[in-house]
């Protein structure tokens, strides 16, 4: 029987866990895991949302952590991308025909894996994309959630040779062509850790590339047109200000301040109108906080113990 999970070298699957697949909205096979911690009371479940093009086994790490301070953590691939299933034939292209897709899926591991299985209080840590979904779903989610961590929230894209208002406009337009499923470049993303713009830890760069270097099937390639017209359509969404006065979520902004793929001004923009947020900035950290050398990703985890499970000195300052 082949794993659900798997290990490489340097990375192995964390124990006591249990791991599978559930339906995701129309019946998409989305893979899962949850990682029970040793602590004999348990403070509660991380329910832990990837970035785009990522997966359960580049989280290893970070479900130790977080086990190991008492947190269960709950998580999966989402849809598109991973080990979860795929929308475009012949093509490793990460596409999502709706964004409500995401958010959908996201109801339904809560429903059917978190609820019944896990153990209260829960909380999201999200990061990127993940931050997204859970940007959009908040207001949905204030009596099953506690608390949110958003690192490196996609709520604008930079980096691109084109401003994002013109990316818009020409994946809109394929989109309504018929060419949603085509993406805007060729080839694969490059790979080496020269060319990256993600994180300064060559170590786990290099772990990372082995989990797809061995495991390629859980890789993905560039973004669809229709995923990106989806994706900036969300963004105006959850920035706008009446949806942020809908979240009444305590929430944590964690920004890296050296991220080229979601600029810091976005994010600084989003904490100012959002009132049950608070930002803090990683200076010098790049967009994957949770792959990033220690001196970075130290000031992240020690965020998160002063947010999750909180502490009541803290609430009024957040909304609560």
């Amino acid at each position: 029987m082949d794993p659900i999970l798997y290990a490489t070298a340097d990375n192995p699957v964390p124990e006591n866990h249990l791991a599978g697949f559930f339906e995701g909205r129309g019946g998409v096979k989305i893979r899962y895991a949850v990682f029970r911690s040793k602590a004999r009371e348990a403070k509660g479940t991380v329910v832990l949302l990837q970035g785009r093009s990522e997966c359960i086994e580049k989280y290893y790490e970070t479900i130790g952590d977080l086990t190991a301070r008492g947190l269960w953590v709950a998580t999966f691939d989402w849809r598109g991308q991973a080990g979860s299933g795929r929308f475009v034939s012949g093509s490793r292209a990460g596409h999502v025909d709706r964004f409500a897709d995401y958010e959908a899926d996201l109801s339904l591991f809560l429903e059917q894996i978190v609820l019944p299985d896990a153990r209260l209080p829960f909380f999201i840590v999200a990061h990127s994309t993940g931050a997204l979904v859970a940007l959009s779903q908040a207001p949905q989610l204030e009596n099953r959630i506690e608390r949110m961590v958003l690192a490196s929230p996609f709520v604008a894209l930079g980096g691109q040779s084109m401003s994002q208002r013109q990316i818009g406009i020409i994946a809109h337009l394929a989109s309504l062509t018929g060419f949603g499923k085509r993406t805007f470049r060729k080839g694969d993303p490059p790979l080496g850790f020269a060319d990256n713009v993600v994180t300064s830890d060559a170590r786990r760069f290099a772990r990372n590339a082995a989990i797809y270097a061995e495991h390629p099937e859980l890789s993905i390639g560039w973004p669809t047109a229709r995923w990106l017209n989806e994706t900036l359509r969300a963004m105006a969404r959850v920035t706008h200000q009446d949806h942020l006065t809908r979240i009444r979520i305590p929430t944590l902004l964690l920004c890296p301040t050296a991220d080229p793929l979601v600029p810091r001004k976005a994010v600084g923009d989003l904490a100012r109108i959002f009132r049950a947020a608070r930002l803090i900035e990683i200076d010098g950290a790049r967009h994957e906080l949770f792959q990033e050398a220690d001196r970075f990703r130290a000031q992240a985890l020690a965020a998160i113990d002063a947010f999750i499970p909180g502490s009541d000195a803290d609430d009024t300052s957040l909304g609560a």
